[in-house]
């Protein structure tokens, strides 16, 4: 039972604790049930902290490994491995920080169901920790699919008007690239006797990388998602609860580009150096069109969506750079992302709570009657289009380096197309804070006794402000926890280039 103790089992399992003190508190106790996930998302988030605390980020290998024989029935070897390095400790420190934020936004927003809402938000928090510490394919699988239950219903239960439509449709989409990816686990534990990651690096066959990577590929260009696999991405942020689309942009999003980082260049490298140019312009396509459409639309939720689909083509455009400082730069994007546009989700939603519509048309001089609001967005807004001086221009300006010098991508056009979609992001950014805070005042801002944030809100705000600020100011601690794990990920392809 020593396993119980385990950093990492802890911090993965803990939020079951706080499912289980809430199966024993009635229903109408709302406030109880709230303090309750609250607290529970709280300790684990300073359990994350335990475990960066024994951390050693000078070591590029796996640490704290929890590994146990699970599942040892004909043959087939399948553990349960889990183990951090610097490719994951950001993402799950992410994962536990952006859940309590999420929970408190919840507070006045969510008031039928609390418990089943507080119980599924745990589930999800044990889901998503999951896929970023398991080490065993079978494992991860698991932890992969789980996540797709608690958000189909925080998405079917307590979303918008077409929430049953956009619940059903995020759930098909991701589950139709999740099958290939199963069967391209099957065959690597038949075929090579193991589903352990790191025991698999180098063993898989030259002649089956190809057909492995485009099944793992599936599932993960959806999660991500990657044009033009990102039709189920606006309609689920939409008609998702604020707290659902802080997640589900803050972190599911990034257990796609996780899978790649993990999965597709670690245990594919030859496949993965020919695909790099191909998922390049993916991502080049990707960064152009979502800027495009974020600016074209009306409801700002919309906009913020159809932003990620851009952000997002920055990360995979730096992971298949195949060199460290786009790497590096997409790891960073990742937290960044989560960060920038998990707080504009947030703002959105706070705007959203008093005046129940998110058409930017009837908004129009909010700055007079809102100011700290309007100061927030103004901040969370430039950092989203990458301002020098906060988080986004580190990853952003990491990223264009590594692709400016990639050998896998062989040319320069990549960087200087990708640039392009920074400067729509700015397009987009301004014009929505024009609409909604400069100008004319709308019909909501004549008609509406609007109120500024409360303590509450500004509680939630202010630790997404201070890591906006700090990434910004000063990452090296960020890319010091990655580095090492980064270097050792591209031996193969360095190797291959001399």
């Amino acid at each position: 039972m020593d396993f119980l103790l385990q950093p990492l089992f802890v911090v993965t399992f803990f939020p079951l604790l706080g499912v289980l003190a809430l199966l024993f508190i009635n229903g109408e106790q709302k406030n109880a049930i709230r303090w309750t996930a609250l607290i529970t998302s709280l300790l684990t988030f300073v359990i994350s902290l335990w475990v960066l605390g024994q951390f050693n980020a000078a070591n590029p290998d796996l640490q704290l490994a929890a590994q146990y024989p699970w599942i040892q029935v004909a043959g087939w070897n399948i553990q349960f491995y889990l183990a951090v390095d610097g490719l994951s400790i950001l993402l799950v420190l992410l994962t536990t920080f952006l859940t309590p934020l999420a929970i408190l936004s919840t507070w006045t927003a969510v008031q039928e169901r609390v418990k089943d809402f507080m119980l599924f938000f745990l589930l999800l928090e044990v889901g998503m920790t999951g896929v970023f510490l398991a080490q065993d394919l079978f494992l991860f699988y698991i932890f992969w699919e789980f996540t797709l239950v608690p958000m189909y219903f925080l998405i079917g239960i307590w979303g918008g008007p077409r929430r049953l439509y956009a619940s059903v449709k995020f759930f098909l989409y991701t589950m139709a690239g999740s099958i290939l990816m199963l069967l391209a686990i099957l065959w690597l534990g038949v075929n090579l006797g193991t589903f352990s990651t790191p025991d698999l690096i180098g063993k898989v066959p030259a002649a089956a990388q190809m057909v492995l990577f485009i099944a793992f590929a599936a599932a993960f260009a959806i999660k991500v998602p990657m044009w033009p696999l990102h039709s189920w991405l606006p309609d689920a942020h939409v008609e998702a609860p604020t707290a659902g689309s802080v997640i589900l942009a803050g972190v599911l999003l990034k257990m796609g580009t996780y899978g790649f980082l993990r999965f597709n260049l670690s245990l594919f490298p030859e496949a993965a150096r020919q695909a790099a140019p191909v998922i390049g312009w993916l991502a080049v396509i990707g960064i152009i069109y979502g800027a495009l459409v974020s600016y074209s639309q009306k409801d700002v939720k919309k906009l913020v969506a159809y932003s990620s689909v851009s952000h997002l083509g920055f990360v995979m455009l730096g992971l298949f750079a195949l060199n460290s400082q786009g790497v590096q730069g997409a790891i960073l994007q990742m937290i960044n992302h989560g960060l920038s546009t998990g707080a504009l989700f947030l703002l959105v939603g706070m705007i959203y709570e008093q005046t129940h519509t998110r058409e930017m048309a009837v908004y129009g001089g909010l700055w007079k009657i809102t100011p700290l609001f309007g100061t927030f967005m103004l901040i969370v807004s430039l950092s989203s289009m990458g301002l020098p001086g906060l988080n986004g221009f580190v990853g952003e300006f990491t990223i264009l380096l590594g692709a400016f010098g990639s050998q896998a991508y062989g040319s320069y056009w990549f960087a200087i197309l990708s640039a392009v979609g920074v400067i729509l992001a700015a397009a987009y950014i301004l014009y929505m804070f024009q609409k909604m805070f400069l100008g004319p005042a709308g019909e909501i801002t004549q008609h509406h006794e609007l109120k500024d944030l409360n303590w509450r809100e500004i509680a939630t705000m202010l630790p997404l402000l201070l890591f906006i600020f700090w990434i910004g100011l000063y990452p090296k601690p960020f890319f010091d926890l990655m580095a090492p794990a980064v270097d050792k990920l591209l031996i193969p392809f360095l190797t291959a280039v001399k």
